[in-house]
């Protein structure tokens, strides 16, 4: 049996540009964020089946490389972004104008330092993981394009280098970034390149 292989991108950017999105905020891809998302993927058709998250600037995306190709798409709901609580919706400027001890203890230890509603880390590592986990089962010598968000992304990468949740935050993962992962060896490829 061939080896499952799951690539990963992140969505582009959104119209509104950088700004705190969790899954409150359901922006749509900018004209940006689509030529990136076209461009990231452009002649890459080894694809068997599309998985995205229910936000928007993932779905939209999705349904339109699924139609390109002619595989399936599907929504997992547990793929959405962490809840950002009090942050959605501000840029990092507007965040540390309101409170830089709040920013600065949440880059220092996010476990620690959630601020107001956010999401708890660790619940959502376990959403994404048991999803990533549901996913590898059922897609078993499949190669499967997940369309996610930064955060899914770097919760996955860390977990498969065991890497503690403290450090989520220093994996950058660009808007349309690609990383790829063998799951039969449990093997990153790579992380954030264009195919």
């Amino acid at each position: 049996m061939p080896d499952t292989i799951i690539d990963l991108i992140r969505h582009g950017e959104p119209q509104g540009g950088s700004l705190y999105r969790g899954h409150t905020i359901d922006d749509p891809l900018s004209d940006k964020g689509w030529q990136q998302m076209r461009l990231a993927v452009n002649s890459y058709a080894q694809w068997e089946h599309i998985i995205s998250s229910p936000m928007l600037r993932c779905t939209a995306f999705s349904e339109e490389l699924s139609n390109k190709l002619s595989i399936p798409f599907e929504i997992k709901d547990n793929l959405k972004e962490v809840g950002f609580g009090s942050w959605e919706g501000f840029t990092r400027d507007q965040v540390k104008q309101r409170s830089l001890d709040e920013y600065n203890d949440f880059y220092a230890d996010p476990v620690k330092n959630r601020p107001i509603s956010f999401e708890d880390i660790n619940a959502f590592i376990e959403r994404v993981t048991k999803t990533y986990s549901e996913i590898v089962e059922t897609y078993k010598g499949k190669n499967i394009l997940l369309v996610a968000h930064a955060g899914v992304i770097r919760a996955l990468l860390a977990n498969i280098v065991d890497a503690p949740a403290k450090g989520l935050y220093k994996i950058k993962i660009e808007n349309a970034g690609i990383s790829r992962i063998n799951a039969t060896t449990g093997e990153i490829i790579f992380i954030n390149n264009n195919l």
